[in-house]
């Protein structure tokens, strides 16, 4: 049985009430501990406070059933903190995933020209049978709904690579809702978890309007078999 729920909340206190290995897939971009501020001025909940996102590892690596994986985005800047808290969790790292932008997003020592994301592994999980390239296009979404907004046509690849239909996916900072989006586009049960109302409100709106093209696709299947 597909189903989708967001729960507004604390990731970690949230993240404690779920049952030992009830979680297929994490697919999760989090606050990068960065003090990040768009050029609009926003910024992003808890990206300050290493508490409340390091913590989560712990209950991640509870939450996810053995030889399964956490796939994370994270900038560099903060490697040490996170690379530290994922293997005191008891994850390790079994790839790591570029996304190319065809653009500069800021420039210091280097031009920033790409996205990270981490793939971490509980447990053995078996090698993919068609393994995604670790090197992705990046599809820019202009943030107009999240201040770091990740679009559809990145995490449903993921999604789909590194789980089945019917699966599980989590993602304990779900922010405008994609990663729940891309679940059940691709018919898998979506479970998120976000602090903010204002975005839990717009996940759920974007979700009602995924189960809408859902219902109508399903009916014009239906039409057309029986033609």
């Amino acid at each position: 049985m597909i189903y989708q729920s967001i729960i507004c909340g604390e990731a970690v206190e949230t993240l404690n009430t779920f049952d030992a290995e009830s979680v297929d897939l994490t697919v999760t971009d989090p606050p990068y501990l960065c003090n990040y501020r768009d050029r609009d001025g926003r910024s992003v909940a808890n990206d300050t406070n290493p508490d409340a996102v390091l913590g989560v590892f712990p209950e991640l690596y509870r939450v996810l059933k053995s030889n399964s994986y956490c796939l994370l985005f994270c900038g560099w800047n903060a490697i040490p903190q996170f690379s530290a808290a994922w293997e005191a969790a008891g994850f390790r790292v079994g790839g790591h995933i570029i996304f190319a932008k065809p653009y500069t997003s800021s420039a210091k020592h280097v031009g920033y020209c790409h996205e990270s994301a981490w793939v971490l592994t509980k447990g053995r999980p078996a090698p993919r049978t068609k393994p995604l390239n670790d090197v992705q296009e990046w599809h820019y979404t202009g943030n107009k709904n999240h201040p770091t907004e990740k679009s559809v046509e990145i995490i449903a690849p993921l999604i789909r690579s590194f789980s089945n239909q019917g699966d599980v996916v989590l993602d304990p900072f779900l922010g405008s809702g994609t990663t729940a989006v891309a679940a059940a586009l691709n018919n898998r049960s979506a479970i998120g978890i976000e602090l903010k109302d204002r975005y839990c409100r717009h996940a759920e709106n974007r979700l009602a309007g995924v189960n809408r093209y859902l219902a109508a696709k399903q009916g014009t299947d239906v039409l057309k078999a029986a033609a």
